[in-house]
């Protein structure tokens, strides 16, 4: 009895262990700093294909190439790091993957300061690019503000009060919400939007001096230690 109370202590202890993170983490890094983000479950789609093109380094050496202070910092395409399509001055933005993603908008994932989103072209689903993404550096708004931009550019439709909230006091960008599929977002480093978005750019928003990236997923043990620091129970994969 007590070798058999001894091997099932050990397998549910073996269980334990093996069960996966309850989120994936990513690392970006760059010249500016590092910055760590939580890939959203209530995002499938776009969280498994970021997680694929983080495997196979597609990343690794892209740019963020438009920039803009108190809005965002957009990165992740492929001409980025194409020496003969990048060369000083030329207009980024324009590379793709060669497939989109569709949209995935949720009530409660809204565009506050640090999230990840992704990208697009102006297509009527409002599907995202295969691989360009932004992370949001956003600004405070006043409850006025956000009034007057409820009757114009969100054309009536009312932010909910705990989002309001967050964008006076946080802050963000909630003209973006449910136009574009918010993620992810930044859990350690934000000063690295901070520091990007402050850099001197171009007349297209282009750093003048180059911005590389490298994206790595985080390990499992490091992704347990952060769901468990950050309290987070997420979502089952």
């Amino acid at each position: 009895m007590k070798k058999l109370f001894t091997i099932c202590f050990l397998l549910i202890t073996v269980i334990s262990f093996a069960k996966p993170p309850k989120n994936q983490y990513v690392r970006i890094k760059t010249g500016y700093g590092d910055c760590i983000i939580r890939l959203y479950n209530e995002t499938p789609l776009h969280r498994d294909n970021f997680i694929k093109l983080t495997k196979k380094g597609f990343y690794n050496g892209t740019l963020f190439h438009r920039v803009i202070q108190n809005f965002m910092i957009q990165g992740g395409d492929p001409d980025s790091k194409d020496t003969t399509k990048n060369k000083p001055g030329v207009e980024l933005g324009n590379g793709d993957v060669g497939y989109t993603v569709p949209a995935e908008f949720r009530d409660s994932i809204f565009h506050k300061r640090g999230v990840l989103a992704a990208a697009r072209d102006d297509n009527p689903t409002k599907a995202s690019s295969g691989c360009q993404f932004y992370i949001v550096e956003g600004k405070r708004f006043t409850p006025g503000k956000l009034d007057t931009l409820e009757n114009t550019r969100l054309k009536g439709r009312k932010i909910p009060k705990p989002q309001r909230d967050i964008y006076t006091t946080v802050g963000g960008v909630p003209h973006l919400d449910q136009n574009y599929t918010v993620y992810g977002e930044v859990v350690t480093g934000i000063d690295m939007v901070d520091r990007i978005a402050a850099v001197n750019k171009d007349s297209r928003d282009r750093p003048t001096t180059n911005v590389p990236m490298t994206v790595e997923l985080l390990k499992k043990k490091e992704c347990k230690q952060l769901d468990k620091l950050l309290g987070i129970e997420g979502i089952k994969k």
